[in-house]
């Protein structure tokens, strides 16, 4: 906020698991509370981490929907439930009587600014996956494709749309960072993807940074989710695709998806939830994965993994189908 002036915040929760509010306790350095006050943040109401019980919560929301409380930001967390035919009573908010979606409609029509946090409230998510009986949607995104819940001309008070930070569950960092150059005055359009998603983290990809780079280079592909080898030709990994830095702002100082043996699933891009394959199989054609890096034409890629294979050193060929290092780097002699 601009003049020194504290930005205050509500949170919402609709349709999802809670993982993001999980995730957002391991804010570590610092702590969330700690990270919130120092970059001038006054959180109004969490529902699982204000004290404040139901009345006092429905009084401030009915404060905010009058216009006798200012709201500067509006943070939903899962996905909007639109369902059934459109009446939203699939989630109610209890002691209201009244959908959740109409709530976070009014809500966000005099939020300065509206952060839909996870990939559930920026597109749906795997809320909105199969069949999606409560015909789930993201504040503005419908799957791919913009709309959602507001509308896809929809913007906060500030002239910014919806901001997606996305991702399943989001890091901590993303949501603290977006909230913190809000709260600054230093977040604008052009500092959003093409999906509304803070450029900070989408910039990069999950791909840089990752440990397995060597393997990757060398095309020395990992067979069992155990071997130390890239995940990618086999084993479902996305990581050259999506765009996050989890493998350069990693979870809890160290950890990441692929540096814990688990494939990359591109869990901040919309629809991510049904890939059309198993999370951890790569649909190939001809022995050739059909998700390539986004920038590399395919062509290339045929050219280089084969003259990559031909040159794979010996050591990496063995380490790559190994849980645990098993041939160690070579030493030049020494000069006589």
């Amino acid at each position: 906020m601009s003049g020194g002036a504290r930005m205050n915040l509500l949170w919402l929760q609709s349709g999802g698991c809670g993982g993001c509010t999980m995730s957002l306790l391991c804010a570590d350095t610092p702590d969330l509370l700690t990270r919130l006050d120092t970059s001038g943040i006054d959180l109004l109401w969490h529902p699982s981490l204000s004290e404040a019980g139901m009345d006092e919560a429905l009084r401030l929301l009915e404060d905010i929907r009058s216009g006798r409380q200012r709201l500067d930001a509006l943070c939903v967390e899962g996905s909007l439930l639109r369902g059934p035919h459109g009446t939203g009573r699939f989630h109610m908010l209890a002691g209201t009587g009244r959908p959740m979606i109409e709530w976070v409609r009014e809500l966000a029509a005099v939020a300065r600014y509206c952060v839909a946090v996870g990939s559930c409230a920026a597109f749906g998510g795997v809320t909105a996956g199969g069949s999606n009986p409560t015909d789930a949607c993201g504040l503005q995104y419908d799957g791919r494709y913009p709309g959602g819940l507001l509308g896809k001309d929809y913007r906060s008070s500030a002239g910014l749309p919806a901001i997606n930070v996305a991702g399943c569950p989001t890091h901590p960092d993303w949501v603290l960072d977006t909230l913190h150059l809000l709260a600054r005055g230093e977040l604008g359009a052009d500092d959003l993807d093409d999906l509304a998603r803070p450029r900070m983290y989408t910039d990069l990809l999950a791909h840089h940074g990752c440990p397995r780079n060597e393997f990757y280079e060398y095309k020395a592909s990992a067979i069992e989710p155990s071997d130390l080898g890239c995940l990618m030709e086999h084993l479902g990994c996305m990581g050259t695709q999506a765009q996050a830095d989890c493998n350069v702002r990693t979870w809890n100082g160290e950890g990441s998806c692929t540096r814990g043996g688990y494939a990359c699933i591109n869990c901040t891009a919309p629809e991510f939830e049904e890939p059309g394959h198993a999370f951890l199989r790569t649909p190939t054609v001809a022995g050739i994965p059909l998700g390539l890096p986004t920038d590399m034409p395919k062509a290339w890629f045929i050219a280089l993994s084969s003259l990559a294979k031909a040159a794979t050193p010996q050591r990496i060929k063995e380490n790559a189908r190994a849980d645990h290092v098993v041939a160690r780097p070579g030493r030049k002699p020494d000069r006589k």
